[in-house]
């Protein structure tokens, strides 16, 4: 029950995509990073929020390694150290990115509202959901089991939904960074191979909620039988 080779034989292409995502964003960053940019990243977006009418969304520095998000709750871009203070464009790609969530939330942006409603369900489903089936099998109680899955259903919801939505920040920072002048060739393509590179983790994590719920319909959702 804690180990099946079944789970790991079916999630084993979502971990590798993610390993080798990882990797790409890694590699992509670090060359951005030396394709030099007149503004530091916190800059850039203030620029990029400026010419949008965007003038309350505010900008902090927070900690830890690429943990730049957009908080819609408090109207705030957080970014980490590296993006906040660099003047190159992995540092521009990344704070346009979030910048382009915030216009994303200022236009209700369907797909941005579709996630923000489903992230209360989708972070119950990913905490308890998995546990739930685990405890129903061990149960034995269909019921149970059905209610784990369809709880950690929910988190392959969110993660469809949140495709659209980073692919649509991405696109929007590279048009505006284009359009303010503050990107052109090579640093757009650097901005570019930044951008894509994440939006493959959030392929593998797409595709790794999606196999783990076809596990666990396939696992539990029609057994029963007590050598289970």
């Amino acid at each position: 029950m804690f180990f099946d080779p079944l789970w790991l034989l079916m999630i084993a292409p979502a971990i590798l995509l993610a390993i080798w995502a990882q990797g790409r964003v890694q590699s992509a960053y670090h060359r951005a990073t030396q394709v030099p940019c007149s503004l530091t990243g916190a800059e850039a977006a203030r620029l990029l929020l400026d010419s949008q009418g965007l003038h309350d969304v505010g900008i902090e520095e927070t900690q830890g390694f690429l943990s730049d998000h957009y908080d819609p709750t408090q109207r705030v871009l957080r970014l980490s150290p590296g993006v906040y203070r660099g003047r190159n464009m992995a540092a521009a790609g990344i704070a346009a990115h979030e910048a382009g969530h915030a216009f994303q939330h200022a236009e209700q942006y369907a797909p941005l509202v579709l996630r923000n409603l489903a992230v209360p369900l989708a972070s119950v489903g990913g905490n308890f959901g998995f546990w739930i089936v685990i405890l129903g099998a061990l149960m034995s109680s269909m019921a149970l089991v059905w209610a784990g899955i369809v709880l950690f259903g929910a988190v392959v919801v969110f993660q469809l939904i949140n495709l659209p939505v980073e692919f649509d920040a991405s696109a929007r920072a590279k048009r505006h960074l284009a359009v303010l002048g503050l990107a052109d060739g090579e640093q757009l393509e650097a901005v570019d191979d930044v951008l894509s590179a994440a939006a493959w983790t959030y392929v593998a994590a797409t595709l790794q909620a999606i196999l783990t719920l076809l596990y666990f319909v396939l696992r539990f959702g029609g057994l029963g039988r007590s050598d289970d």
